[in-house]
């Protein structure tokens, strides 16, 4: 019997390592092993979804487990490289009947998956035709049950409109993040933040007596004003004011948006850029903040109105609830602002930290290229693609400047893939000026040591072109 298992286990490790691998990395190095080939039907030899990547993955997962088949690592690696060829097999004949590429098909997805690799396996392994043939059901049973959980996590159909791209590596995301049935097993599925923050951190500061003088500087919110210096801005928008809220994460730390609210009722300003992260958690519910955020956005007094992006904390769900708060949601978009003739654009990107999906070039069609734009997004990771589009300034947050710094306000961590010049405050890449935000609220802990929290009012001045 142990046999039976030790198979069985082994078969659905090597079919599900593909998937996996692609929730992980995405398009990356997907090469299609038929190499956009078709068959004399017209159709796909195999697919899209069949790549060289997951065939090699499959292999070394394959190999690597010899040891729990008990058998040498080459037969081991053989074994998985039938089991994907078996897989090739039934995309063939999947296509050969135009069956969608990805599309399950119960019993056809795992016969020859699990026939051909328990042939071989047959030669090496004490097992029997009554055995092979229970194998073969089980992995039939379990894989198809885990394929069409895996399809309605990432593949179920979206709702209309659906303003993001479909990749299996999002809607995975998406479903961690934002399905809230789901939300007393959420710490499990985002353990490592769950460990880092909510375990040593969070003791770590408890332990030593900072934690409350943390959370008092966290509350300690300075307004921010700054100006930014442009050729090309129109005359119309000399002194045109920006008020700029990122990392708001308003359930995150009791009082902050009393405080906000504060603040912002004696400001004047033009326009409002919302940055994105309303919310504290990565996962979970989301109608505390979003209560807050709605009376919140009621103290801002914006002429051209409100504007806003996704972060790496706002699922796609909670975009109705932003717009019913009166924000402009921009999801690779642009946005046109005109005064006395003369226009400016704000072009908004999805989340370029987690999610990934920020698309410059979608945001900035339909905008003259000579045309004056301010970049909108959560975080600076996509600053190479706003200077390619030829964005005049580039206003983002999610580095919170560090929040924890050391006493010359160095941040000890960015959490950003971009230059740590552009963690915190001014910068300049090529042409294009950009500005990060400390951000308002305090993120994964409520503390903050020699980075206070940030309400920025930015003012755009002409300034005369070199003669």
């Amino acid at each position: 019997m142990s046999d039976i298992f030790k198979v069985m286990f082994f078969l659905l490790w090597v079919n599900s390592l593909p998937p996996i691998v692609t929730a992980a990395v995405g398009d990356r190095y997907g090469l299609a092993i038929d190499c956009g080939i078709m068959w004399f039907d017209g159709q796909p030899l195999f697919g899209g979804h069949k790549t060289v990547r997951g065939l090699t993955v499959s292999a070394a997962g394959g190999l690597m487990a010899f040891p729990l088949l008990g058998v040498t690592w080459w037969q081991a690696g053989t074994a998985a490289l039938l089991a994907m060829t078996g897989d090739l097999v039934s995309s063939f004949i999947k296509r050969r009947f135009t069956l969608q590429c990805g599309r399950a098909v119960a019993g056809l997805d795992q016969i020859f998956e699990s026939l051909l690799p328990l042939l071989f396996l047959n030669r090496y392994l004490p097992l029997n035709l009554p055995q092979d043939v229970l194998i073969i059901v089980f992995f039939t049973v379990i894989s198809s049950l885990c394929s069409h959980a895996w399809y309605y996590i990432t593949g179920r159909p979206l709702p209309k409109n659906y303003p993001r791209t479909v990749r299996s590596r999002v809607r995975f995301r998406e479903w961690r993040s934002c399905h809230e049935p789901l939300a007393r097993w959420q710490a499990w599925f985002n353990l490592t933040s769950f460990l880092s923050d909510q375990i040593f951190l969070t003791w770590f500061f408890k332990a030593t007596g900072l934690y409350s003088t943390g959370e008092k500087n966290a509350l300690d919110l300075k307004i921010e004003e700054i100006s930014f210096n442009f050729e090309e801005l129109p005359n119309s928008f000399d002194g045109f004011r920006i008020l700029f809220l990122v990392d708001l994460h308003l359930d995150g730390l009791d009082g902050l948006d009393g405080k906000i609210a504060e603040m912002l009722r004696k400001q004047e300003v033009d326009l409002c850029c919302i940055g994105g992260d309303v919310r504290m958690k990565t996962y979970g519910p989301s109608a505390e903040c979003i209560r807050k955020l709605k009376n919140l956005m009621q103290c801002v007094h914006a002429r051209h109105g409100i504007l806003g992006v996704l972060g790496n904390h706002d699922c796609i769900e909670m975009l109705p609830d932003f717009e019913e708060a009166g924000i402009v949601m921009l999801v690779n978009d642009s946005w046109p602002i005109e005064i006395n003739g003369d226009r400016i654009w704000v072009l908004g990107v999805d989340d370029p930290h987690y999610y990934r999906l920020h698309a410059a070039g979608e945001a900035a069609k339909g905008v003259p290229e000579e045309a004056f734009s301010i970049f909108l997004a959560h975080s600076p990771e996509a600053f190479e693609d706003a200077a390619r589009v030829q964005a005049s300034l580039y206003l983002c947050g999610h580095t919170h400047g560090g929040q924890i710094c050391l006493i010359e306000g160095t941040p000890v961590f960015t959490n950003s893939r971009a230059p740590r010049y552009t963690a915190a405050g001014s910068w300049q890449f090529e042409n294009m000026q950009g500005y990060t935000s400390r951000g308002v609220g305090p993120s994964s802990i409520p503390v903050r040591f020699n980075c206070p929290g940030e309400i920025t009012v930015i003012t755009l001045r002409k300034i005369a072109g070199k003669e």
